[in-house]
């Protein structure tokens, strides 16, 4: 196979000269001289190179033209450079291109060339159709991460692969880590991007190929990364270029608490395809450059932003008023910024211009940022900022591109009067909710696909800014007038920190803002004095006809309540808005887009019926009601109904201001809604069934974001409306309500969900300071309606208020005017307020505690529970009265929808204020005086409320509201209440009996087994401490620990006692356990506590007698293996809730193995597949066959999965629809047939898998290990299954803002346990044999006095470690700390790696002093201190102590060498003593292979292979049944297997953020017992071998060379060969002059290397450079590349090359003649070899390639022995290089070298002779015939004359 270049031309050439050209494709070839051409030089050349190994996708072709001089250096005109990648895939091209001169600057010279290439088997590579792509050789890749996130990326280089030919080298790993504390909003909308650098030499700076950009959030929004993905680069300053190449890298976002999915790096040979682009899903991998233009037209309504002082110097100067603003634009996007010109002064600047990003299309950035900014000498300070989310503006299903507009878009920030230093001007940058109308700005968006082959193109991507045309007025809409109204109907809870100045209350929406003055909109100007306020007040009234004005020229604005003094409530102040009810009403104008807020609320109305549902359905599932499939179905239905038939505002259609993304955003909502959602809700509300209630939940959980953001409307009309309270003239607490919510239509379903309706609003302090703590405390609490409507339609807005009240208008003659107050008829109530208990409350106190007490407000009122101390868990049991409470309105409207209650909690202070805890608002149950108080709905059930404080959670309230109307007869008519029965309490009234819950006996048994980790109290160590346990007032309390020290466990072990609980479980107190230190002078100190918040999981169930019953008949369990699925059996366990827990079993019979050994002989007595050398195995060929495994059982495992989901599904159908029972056997005789075929499609799925996957064979492991890839822990319950371990708490907690973690609260650890019971318990339990009554219900628990035990601690690897060090990497080593002892491995630092091997360590211990085990990994430094990378801890004791005997993992063999078992005990002593612990029948031996444990039969092995010895032995038997433990009845548990779990490392000064990964395992031996064996070896085996060429001959192989005095072709032929790296290349020496191809060499190579078996990988180590402190090691394929040479004394040499794998090769053929192209043709179907099972191969290898015609051809044979010794054989038979001593191989007699003066007959024949033999046959054939003719001639005459005379 070849690659052949035809150079046709080159064009554009400057001046007249001779010209040259150099193609160079792995080495140069010059073509002849143009002499004397002008523009154009016509070469006319075919260059040929024939290759040996396939053409590498990234392998490039350089072509070079020079000008050409005889007696100077040529000089060079310029270089074409591309990467073969199209030509490898389509095998053709023909192009024409420019060249690029020294600074990779295009120039005007152009080339036209045509190549053709065919590979061996005749297909090219797969790849995206690229354009050529221009990339440097990786060498000179120098990779610049200039990105601003926490981004892990690994830029590999673009190179060749290792060892494929002369250009490869390593691909360059580099790991960059980013750290950032900033708001998410910030992370996201930073740029990541990568540049790649030519770094040419020292003088010259580098230049760029290309960049690749993303945001920050585009990463995050997948899962946090992407993984081995292929980044394309593109060149921004020339956009024709197309892709200039790929970068590989992995990028990760990881946020606090984040969990990073890592693949498993079994093999890191994954193909590196470069299908696999890093883009987010749904992006097509050809992105296509586009403009996007962002048009700027004008504004409104800009803030003053210059002090008026300031302005009225400026008008004594300048002599005029001007506006103090001078506006401009920056618009920002994927990186770049853009900026309008600026407009002096001015409030309504008008700019009309656009500014032009280029970037490619879809665009990895999400956000335009859009800045209306003043400039100003110092430093310019941002006006509002507006965010467009190009995903809202653009769909792909619909495939309209991204536009917006022209729309108006409003800004928000802080308030609008000017201050020098604002605090607030965060807001006004885009970050956090905006807190008063800012401007509007008039914008569009459009983007334009380019077409980057027309020659007028722009190349740049730098942003332009060009003016554009001014749009009509009526553009963006008709402008309306609409009316704004509001009734403030309560005012309560007002902060007491206000003062008692008066209050009023402010409604702005751009219009009625009096303090800060609006500026004046160029409308009609009027100015008119209020009635009330007597301000003066800018009124914007549209220029609309003269006689509507004049009839409306009464309706003055009021758009604040009258200021009035607030009244004291308890903690609060609220104002006396009884009977009067202030209004406010407003007019405004703005352009007519109502339908765009119609179509948002139809959405979110939708969206509002499912969000309800769901609560309902978490609600059902968290109580554990019956039944939450239905209500989840029932949500379903709505969503479909809902999508179905919405029918989005349309009717306007040809109104004026309808833009072109209305149009698609309608036609993209609906399709969106009626034909996706609608069907796909409906599908799965089909499919909705008991226990897949919550996966579907998830799936309608996506819906609801999906509507959310379908009915977010990027462009908006009228603005939010802001209420305001104002004390003072100053502003001091705001709410925002979005103008939709309370926008009014004639169809309800585009009415606001607020319009019209009386709602409560919380106000809340503005910007910054409403963060934390101060944010939590409400500002104002208001019952406020609100109506938005066109001024038109204003007769409707009162129709929401709640009836029963008069209009009081503000003067006497207006009879249209809106009421200014509202007079309401009173009604009298009186709210009881039942509260019972709270739990799990924030902690408060220093102490890890709180006093709570609850303050109750309703409507004015407030009432306070009593204080319980030191309780996170307060049971008040106490009922509250509100008598006289005064409502307005009608009371039947009341009972549809009661004010709502506030519940907020205090942690009472000895001194100072009491303390915020949280919150929690409840609605009651209303009883009208005509209705009966009973069932129903009387009396109320006690519910539980979530207590809230700021965002995140504090604890939840149980209590029940109810509120009573009074009627005529007074209180007389009311419920009784019963009087105050607690004696003790005074006069507090307990809740009464119908509401508190019912109560019966219980009995709480406590384990106490010790306390871990104490920490220092007021520094002085703890030392003698008690546990104390406390549960709705009754408790228990520990024995005294004489001495910490000492012995930290309780010498007595279980106490109990008794209580009255609730029969309802949800309603169980929480149990407090608290921990105190005894000091001296009888002193206790509360050292910690914990609150069990739910008893539930320790509540005691007597075993169910039913299914005990287990004598009647044994059960046989049989253990036979399946058919094997690739040599392996898998049984794969499921369980449904947690994820599957894969088994493998390796029990092959016998018989299959002789089985096997017989077919090994076929093909001709080829060998196949020798038996593995076992000792070729080590632990790691486990290690690395478990992982293979653990993914293909995973694969099979959902298979596995899914087949029981459907069969469960079909079950609970038949169960679901009531069947007749003459139905049931023909139903039943049809599952079993669809079940049938599912099984059968299932096999045949197996079986194609199986016959298709023809992988190499790997060595074959007989055992496995099980991976898991998290932590033990989780897999088995954290060790809890009967010592629980209970973290201490002190101190007051951390709030959600602080980051404060509850880890710093930790104070220690309790580890004991609890049950309870209901008393009494029968009696069987107590009358079981060998019952200890002290016991209780923990009997047989081991006992916990102190016991020596070896840890023995393996660290396999550890994974991804953040670097450390400046280079990216880092020098780990491993320390480990348990109690005082400490190992640190410090000497066996691995140099530069971030993915390192470490070993095995053994440490002793004494539990329970020492039971943390803490694994930690340090980088090593020359300089300063180690610094940690990340550390995991790891409980040992209850690993110790646990059922699952985690101590040493149960091994699925019992077998010896690298299968060693572990464990001191054998599987048979271990059986025996479980059985004993269990009280288990057994186990009992049996015949043929059969044991009984339990009445459970169990078949397996009895045979061991032992050093070739068969024993009868009963292990295996024993061991069958420990892996199978979990099926003994009562009992059994799944035992921990012999394992490899997978830890993260995290560091404690980046909390949340993992560091990296650990695989480990830890074997724990107890000293009493025997000691175990040595630890297994896992560092990896690295056999020293020596491979040993002997090169005899070549053969055929191309001549390339002309001779010079006779152009007879010849070749000096050498043979090369390099094992990955240049360095360690060896060469023969040359065989001049071979005129046949043919070349003898006698010539031996000796590479000596270490080799790991298991990875199939050869290590190299070496320095990285001269400066290295150490050697660092580097793995490469174990690859054999030999390459046969045209020694060239002047050029460059050229070759030939074959490539062979290690592992795998194709046998040589005996003879030259055997060799031949079949050997590469049939590759596939032939057997292959690995030298280091054959250990030595003789034969001979082709080299082949491509002809013109794409016609294979062979171009040389080689012959070569191969000879792999290890390194101890090679220290025995030791052999020279080439032909040297030792073992020397003789000097060959060549045939065919030519010298002239050694051998001139010889020379002549291979000259004259071997090349003319024909000619010079032929000519002497040709002489004999003349010869003859001249002969007849000669003698025809005298013949003639014979004949004519007769003679």
């Amino acid at each position: 196979m070849s690659l052949v270049v035809h150079l046709k031309t080159a064009a554009h050439l400057r001046g007249k000269g001779d010209r040259i050209a150099k193609v160079t494709f792995r080495l140069p070839l010059y073509s002849r001289v143009a002499e004397n051409c002008g523009e154009v030089a016509h070469f006319n050349e075919t260059f040929r190179w024939p290759i040996a190994s396939r053409l590498d996708q990234n392998e490039m072709l350089e072509i070079q033209v020079y000008n050409y001089s005889k007696v100077f250096t040529n000089r060079l005109v310029g270089t074409f450079c591309m990467v073969l990648q199209k030509v490898a895939e389509e095998g053709h091209l023909e192009l024409t291109d420019t060249l690029i001169d020294d600074n990779n600057m295009s120039i005007k010279t152009s080339v036209t060339i045509d190549i053709r290439y065919q590979p061996m088997d005749g297909t090219g590579g797969m790849w995206s159709d690229g354009e050529f792509l221009d990339v440097p050789d990786d060498r000179d890749g120098m990779f610049a991460f200039e990105t601003d996130s926490l981004l892990s990326g690994q830029s590999h280089g673009s190179g060749t692969s290792p060892g494929r030919s002369l250009q490869g080298s390593i691909p360059t790993f580099r790991y960059f880590v980013f750290d950032f504390h900033v708001p998410p909003d910030v992370m996201f909308d930073k740029i990541i991007k990568l540049s790649v650098i030519h770094s040419k030499n020292l003088l010259r700076s580098g230049t760029l190929v290309g960049t690749f950009k993303m945001d920050v959030g585009t990463v995050y929004s997948q899962p946090h990364q992407f993984y081995h993905k292929w980044a394309v680069l593109s060149d921004p300053d020339d956009i024709t270029a197309g892709c200039k190449g790929y970068v590989k890298c992995d990028i990760a976002v990881v946020g606090k608490g984040d969990n990073i999915k890592m693949p498993h790096k079994a093999n890191e040979t994954d193909e590196d395809d470069i299908e696999n682009l890093l883009l987010p899903e749904g992006i097509p991998a050809e992105r296509q450059w586009a403009r996007f233009y962002v048009k700027i037209h004008r504004a409104e309504g800009l803030p003053k932003m210059n002090t008026s002082i300031m302005a009225n110097v400026k008008k004594a100067f300048i002599g005029e008023n001007r506006d103090l603003v001078d506006p401009y634009v920056q618009v920002q996007f994927s990186g770049q910024k853009g900026k309008t010109s600026v407009q002096k002064s001015s409030y309504e600047p008008i700019w009309n211009e656009q500014v032009i990003f280029t970037e490619l299309f879809p665009p990895l950035c999400k956000r335009i940022k859009v800045q209306i900014r003043d400039s100003d000498k110092v430093n310019d300070v941002a006006i509002g900022t507006h965010f467009v989310d190009l995903r809202k503006i653009s769909n792909d299903g619909d495939k309209f591109l991204p536009t917006l507009g022209p729309a108006w878009v409003n800004m928000y920030g802080s308030t609008r009067q000017y201050t020098l230093m604002d605090e607030h001007q965060d807001l006004n940058d885009g970050l956090g909710e905006g807190v008063s109308f800012r401007a509007r700005l008039l914008i569009s968006v459009a983007v334009e696909i380019l077409d980057t082959t027309s020659p007028e193109i722009i190349c740049s991507t730098d942003v332009q800014v060009e003016p554009v045309s001014n749009i009509s007025e009526s553009a963006t809409g008709k402008m309306e007038e609409f009316f704004l109204f509001g009734s403030f109907l309560e005012a309560t809870m007002i902060d007491r920190k206000i003062g008692d100045k008066p209050i009023s209350f402010e409604i702005t929406i751009n219009y009625g803002n009096h303090i800060d003055g609006v500026s004046k909109s160029s409308s009609v100007k009027k100015k008119k004095k209020e009635d009330e306020n007597q301000e003066e007040e800018n009124e914007l009234i549209q220029n609309s006809s003269e006689d509507e004005a004049d009839e409306d020229a009464d309706l003055t604005s009021v758009s604040s309540t009258p200021p009035m003094k607030p009244f004291i409530t308890d903690n609060y102040f609220h104002l006396p808005y009884f009977e009067k009810k202030p209004c406010v009403y407003i007019k405004s104008w703005w352009q007519d887009q109502r339908r765009r807020l119609y179509n948002s609320n139809m959405m979110d109305k939708i969206a509002d019926k499912l969000e309800e549902g769901l609560n309902d359905v978490q609600e059902i599932i968290k109580t554990e009601k019956a039944f939450p499939e239905r209500r989840l179905r029932g949500a379903l239905e709505e969503l479909t109904i809902g999508c179905r038939y919405v029918t989005l505002a349309n009717k306007d259609v040809n109104l004026a201001g309808r833009t072109k993304l209305d149009r698609e955003r309608l036609k993209s909502c609906m399709r969106e809604m009626q034909d996706s959602m609608g069907q796909q809700a409906k599908q799965i509300r089909t499919q909705v069934k008991k226990n897949t209630v919550k996966e579907k939940l998830k799936l309608a959980q996506n819906f609801l974001q999906r509507l959310r953001f379908l009915a977010d409307e990027p462009q908006h009309s009228i603005p939010d409306v802001f209420i305001w309270m104002m004390s003072n003239n100053k502003r001091i607490a705001y709410a925002r309500i979005p103008s939709k919510d309370i926008l009014f239509s004639v169809v309800d379903e585009e009415t606001g969900k607020d319009c019209g309706k009386v709602k409560a609003v919380f106000l809340k302090l503005p910007g910054k300071k409403g963060f934390g703590p101060a944010g939590w405390t409400v500002q104002a609490k208001l019952e406020l309606y609100l109506w938005l409507g066109l001024n038109k339609s204003r007769k409707d807005f009162l129709n929401g208020l709640p009836n029963g009240f008069e209009e009081i208008r503000a003067t006497k003659t207006g009879h249209g005017l809106p009421p200014v107050t509202l007079v309401y008829d009173k009604q009298v109530f009186q709210l009881r307020a039942h509260m019972y208990q709270a739990r799990s409350l924030f902690a408060a106190d220093s102490s890890g505690l709180s006093d709570p007490f609850a303050r109750v407000f309703f409507s004015s009122q407030s009432q306070v529970t009593e204080v319980l101390n030191e309780t996170l868990c307060p049971t008040w049991d106490q009922l509250l009265v509100f008598d006289d409470v005064e409502l307005f309105g009608e009371a039947t409207e009341l009972r549809d929808d009661p004010p709502i209650i506030v519940v907020e909690f205090y942690d009472q202070d000895t001194v100072g204020k009491a303390e915020f805890i949280g919150r929690t608002f409840a609605k009651p149950t209303i009883k009208m005086c005509d209705e009966p108080y009973g069932p129903p709905r009387f009396p109320p059930q006690l519910e539980y409320y979530q207590i809230y404080r700021g965002n995140s959670i504090a604890g939840e309230l149980l209590a029940a509201f109810e509120l009573l109307q009074v009627g005529q007869g007074g209180r007389a008519d009311l419920p009784p209440l019963e009087g105050p029965t607690d004696s003790e309490r005074g006069p507090i009234l307990p809740v009464p009996l119908g509401i508190r819950p019912v109560l019966s006996r219980y009995r709480i048994e406590v384990l106490f087994w010790g306390l871990r980790d104490l920490k220092r109290i007021n520094l002085a160590q703890v030392d003698r401490p008690r546990v104390d346990i406390e549960c709705a007032g009754r408790g228990v309390q520990s024995v005294l620990i004489q001495n910490y020290k000492k012995n930290p466990n309780f010498s007595t072990l279980v106490k109990w006692f008794e209580v009255d609980l609730p029969e309802n479980e949800l309603l169980h107190p929480p149990l407090n356990i608290r921990v105190v230190d005894c000091r001296a002078f009888g002193r206790y100190i509360l050292v910690g506590s914990h609150a069990v918040s739910t008893l539930r999981h320790f509540i005691y169930s007597p075993p169910d007698k039913s299914c005990n019953n287990w004598a009647s008949a044994d059960i046989s369990v049989n253990l036979e293996a399946e058919p094997p699925i690739r040599k392996m059996d898998t049984v794969v366990k499921l369980d449904a809730m947690s994820d599957a827990v894969v088994k493998v079993d390796m029990n092959e019979d016998e018989s299959d193995k002789e089985k096997k050994k017989k077919k090994k002989k076929k093909k001709g007595g080829v060998e196949e597949e020798e038996e593995t050398d076992e000792r070729v195995l080590d632990w790691w060929s486990k290690y690395f066959a478990s992982i293979e495994t653990l993914k293909e059982v995973n694969l099979r495992s959902q298979e596995a999965a899914q087949a029981e989901a459907e069969e469960r599904e079909d079950l609970e159908i038949a169960a679901e629809a009531a069947i007749r029972p003459d139905d049931l056997h023909l139903k039943g005789s049809k599952m079993k047939e669809r079940f049938k075929e599912k099984k059968s499609s299932k096999q045949k799925r197996s079986h194609a898998a199986d016959s298709s996957e023809k992988r190499p064979p790997k060595a074959r492991v007989d055992e496995l290990v099980q991976v898991y890839n998290k932590e033990l822990e989780s897999e088995y319950g954290n060790f809890e299954d009967w010592l629980h371990t209970f973290n201490l708490y002190r101190g007051k907690a951390g709030d959600d803002d602080e980051h404060a973690l509850d880890d710093d609260r930790i104070v220690g650890r309790f580890k004991g346990s609890l049950c309870m019971y209901k008393v009494p318990l029968s009696q069987e339990i107590t009358r079981e044999a060998g019952y200890d009554p002290n016991m209780g219900m923990f009997q047989s628990i081991p006992h916990n006095d102190p016991i020596h035990v070896l840890v023995r601690v393996y660290v396999v690897r550890a994974t991804d470690l953040h670097p450390a060090d400046i280079n990216g990497k880092a020098d780990p080593y491993i320390a480990i700390k348990l109690g005082k002892s400490e190992i640190k491995d410090k000497e066996n630092y691995i140099s530069k790696q971030l993915n390192p091997v470490f070993g095995s360590f053994d440490i002793e211990a004494t539990f329970p002093m020492e039971s943390m085990l803490t694994v930690s990994v340090y980088d090593w430094d020359l300089v300063g201190t180690d610094d940690l990378i990340g550390e995991t801890k790891i409980d040992l004791e209850n690993r110790f102590y646990s059922k699952f005997r985690a101590t040493c993992g149960i091994a699925s063999n019992y077998s010896h060498g690298y299968n060693i078992w572990r464990d001191p005990m054998k599987p048979s002593q271990i059986l025996a003593k479980l059985c004993k612990e269990g009280k288990i029948d057994g186990p009992h031996y049996g015949p043929g292979g059969k044991v009984k444990v339990a009445n459970r039969i169990f078949t397996g092995p009895t045979e061991i292979e032992d050093e070739n010895l068969k024993k009868q032995t009963e292990e295996h038997l024993a061991l069958s049944v420990l892996n199978h433990w979990e099926e003994i009845p009562r009992v059994g548990c799944k035992l921990v297997p012999e394992h490899v779990e997978t830890r993260p490392l995290l560091n404690p000064d980046k909390p949340g953020i993992e560091q990296g990964r650990l695989e480990m395992w830890v074997d724990m031996f107890p000293m009493d017992m025997p000691a175990p064996g040595p630890a297994i070896d896992t560092s990896p085996r690295k056999p020293k071998y020596e491979l040993r060429v002997i090169i005899w001959n070549t053969d055929e192989v191309i001549l390339e060379d002309d001779d010079y005095f006779t152009g007879e072709k010849s070749s000096d032929i050498f043979v090369r060969w390099l094992k990955g790296q240049q360095e360690d290349k060896q060469d023969t020496d040359v065989h001049y002059h071979s005129l046949t191809g043919e070349g003898n060499f006698n010539w031996r190579f000796v590479f000596p290397f270490d080799y790991l078996v298991a990875e199939e990988k050869i290590v190299i180590s070496k320095k990285e450079s001269m400066f290295s402190w150490d050697e660092t090691e580097y793995k490469i394929p174990a690859r054999l590349t030999m390459q046969v040479w045209d020694a060239d004394h002047f050029s460059a040499d050229d070759f030939l090359a074959i490539e062979l794998d290690l592992n795998r090769f194709p046998r040589g053929a005996k003879t030259a003649k055997q060799c031949n192209l079949d050997m590469i043709r049939n590759e596939q179907e032939l057997p292959t070899i690995s030298i280091f099972k054959q250990k030595r191969v003789k034969g001979w290898w082709p080299f082949v390639a491509r002809d013109e015609n794409d016609e294979m051809e062979l171009t040389g044979k080689v012959e070569a022995e191969l000879h792999l010794v290890t390194a101890e054989e090679a220290e025995k038979s030791p052999v020279g290089l080439g032909r040297n001593e030792p073992d020397p191989l003789e000097k060959p007699r060549p045939d065919t070298s030519l010298m002239w003066f050694l051998g001139p007959l010889k020379s002549l024949r291979y000259f004259i002779w071997h090349n003319y033999r024909w000619l010079i046959l032929k000519a002497l054939g040709l002489i004999l015939l003349l010869l003859m003719l001249g002969l007849f001639l000669y003698s025809i005459p005298g013949y003639l004359v014979k004949k004519i005379l007769g003679a």
